[in-house]
């Protein structure tokens, strides 16, 4: 962290935040921060920021609480257009405020499918009127749509978004050719779907000739198997050597996939980097027997020594982001026998307090949890101003009580979708106040009617 700065001058018309805990640049220490406008004004020594009291000022009295960056979700899906009734753009990104994230990029398998530039406009134009945060979004690759991807402009457009082996709707990439001129495209990243569609399907097919379609989903991590993820994924690291490319593989669920990924302190020096999300770091394949499923994500949860693996490529520097892969269906859809159920589930509201329930149990630090939800994503992606408390950054930033639990429940779930697989779970910590650009979008238990939504912008 920066050292702290004192400056003289009284601060009018500033939110002063005063003795939080702030987690910040591996470090923990306690610090007054100023917001001025949608900015980070500076940052001092707890107690000693200059506010002149009164309606210009807003100071919090922050003591006992953490002050982190606001958390940058960089795989999200949040069903807008085409497909609202199970989500849309204000209601996900209204529960993503109540958890702590600021910051978006929303994946392109919607109705239409965004991959065209002009649809990811029309993505952008909803965002703007309608996003409590700040957003992006990817753009979909397919076997015919190379035009559209060369027209892609590398500072507004976080990634090219690919399936490799496992389709969904027609976005497969299948063709050899057209899949080495995507990685040789150059400055806009390639985050990969990894799993092997001929493994899966021939894994479906011999499980429902023996099983019937009253299948349990406790099968799923068998049907969408290990060898179909690392299959799949060795041949996306292998093709990103051969051409250069920066190759995002994402929601990691095996420990064997974590073999593909180097370590490194300095993960901007990486060209092949691993996203694993939250779900895989909680559950583990147990969670069927009682869940059924409401926890059927592809790639699946697999067993618990998987997920310790998974947690431990994270504080090893193997993996370098910790996402949500936040995929709502209605609750009738999720109600459907295993094999017609959709894949998929809501945890962006929930999936900062996760985390921090897994450094309460000691597997994971709140330093870390920061550097992989808030710091690596903006390195990596080349977000500007914004992944850090620092001064002249932009004010996106989350006070959280470490001490506070809560239960999940329906009462307070904002997912459009009405339910969580966490229903029941019991957190140690919540989220007090979430900042965007310097706005206080959720306060106290309940979204301000604040919001002043900025696109991400990308240094490339």
């Amino acid at each position: 962290m920066p050292d702290l700065l004192i400056m003289p001058e009284e601060i009018n018309n500033k939110t002063v935040i005063r003795n939080a805990l702030l987690i910040n640049e591996e470090s923990s220490k306690e610090a007054d921060v100023v917001i001025s406008g949608d900015r980070i004004a500076g940052i001092y020594p707890p107690g000693k920021a200059p506010a002149k009291p009164g309606p210009g000022t807003t100071i919090i009295e922050a003591s006992g609480l953490w002050l982190m960056p606001g958390i940058i979700d960089d795989h999200v899906h949040f069903r807008e257009p085409g497909l609202t009734h199970k989500a849309d753009i204000a209601s996900e990104s209204a529960a993503a405020a109540a958890g702590g994230v600021t910051s978006f990029m929303e994946m392109p398998n919607t109705l239409p499918q965004t991959v065209t530039i002009g649809e990811w406009e029309n993505k952008n134009r909803l965002a703007a009127t309608k996003s409590v945060i700040n957003y992006s979004f990817y753009l979909g690759a397919n076997d015919s749509n190379i035009e559209e991807l060369r027209k892609a402009n590398p500072e507004l457009i976080p990634a090219f978004k690919l399936f490799l082996g496992a389709s969904t709707g027609n976005m497969l990439v299948s063709d050899s050719q057209t899949l080495e001129a995507i990685f040789s495209l150059g400055r806009i990243p390639v985050a990969c779907h990894c799993e092997d569609e001929k493994i899966i399907k021939a894994n479906s097919a011999a499980y429902r000739e023996e099983y019937g379609d009253a299948i349990s989903p406790s099968f799923h991590p068998l049907i969408r198997s290990r060898e179909a993820c690392l299959t799949s994924s060795t041949a996306a690291v292998t093709l990103a050597r051969r051409t250069g490319a920066r190759l995002h593989l994402l929601h990691l669920s095996t420990a064997e996939e974590t073999g593909l990924l180097t370590p490194g302190a300095d993960p901007s020096l990486k060209q092949i980097i691993g996203e694993v999300c939250v779900h895989h770091l909680w559950f583990d394949d147990t969670a069927y027997a009682e869940k059924g499923n409401l926890v059927k994500w592809n790639p699946p949860i697999r067993n618990v020594s998987d997920r310790e693996a998974l947690v431990r490529a994270v504080r090893e520097g193997l993996i370098d982001i910790i996402a949500t892969d936040h995929a709502p269906h209605t609750l009738e859809e999720k109600s459907a026998p295993y094999f017609s159920a959709p894949s998929g589930g809501p945890t962006i509201q929930h999936s900062l307090v996760m985390m921090l329930q897994l450094c309460h149990r000691g597997e994971l630090t709140p330093e870390l949890v920061v550097r992989k939800m808030c710091h690596n994503p903006a390195i990596l992606f080349g977000i500007t101003d914004r992944g850090f408390i620092r001064e002249g950054y932009k004010a996106d930033m989350v006070l959280v009580d470490p001490a506070a639990p809560w239960t999940v429940s329906r009462e307070n779930i904002l997912y459009k979708c009405g339910w969580s697989p966490l229903e029941g779970t019991t957190f140690r910590s919540s989220v007090v106040t979430t900042f965007a650009n310097g706005i206080p979008v959720y306060e106290e238990g309940r979204l301000t009617g604040r919001r002043a939504p900025e696109m991400l912008r990308f240094k490339r």
